[in-house]
């Protein structure tokens, strides 16, 4: 799903909202996530998941056509770890 599909989704089923406001408050959140990450925080979303910041040290790769050595610089990437309440719903039809 993408961003203007969800806005849509929950402007259709909150109908006393603007399209303008919702999508003005799903901006917000997602914001608040991003700053909240860059901040080195964690960001808990009960039922839903967990949002985290993984450093990753330098290291030295290989360039998978060539085969040569080529350097990576250490770097933090996000890390999404799911909520029980979420993993039981998606594994519930399995």
């Amino acid at each position: 799903m993408i961003k203007s599909r969800l806005i849509q989704l929950i402007a259709e089923r909150n109908p006393h909202l603007y399209q303008r406001d919702v999508e003005r408050i799903v901006n917000t959140i997602l914001d608040e996530i991003v700053r909240a990450l860059a901040n080195g925080d964690r960001v808990e979303l009960r039922g839903f998941g967990a949002f985290s910041v993984k450093y990753r040290k330098a290291r030295t790769a290989r360039n998978p056509r060539t085969g040569e050595p080529v350097k990576v610089d250490d770097k933090k990437a996000p890390f999404f770890k799911t909520g029980k309440e979420l993993r039981e719903r998606l594994n519930a039809d399995a």
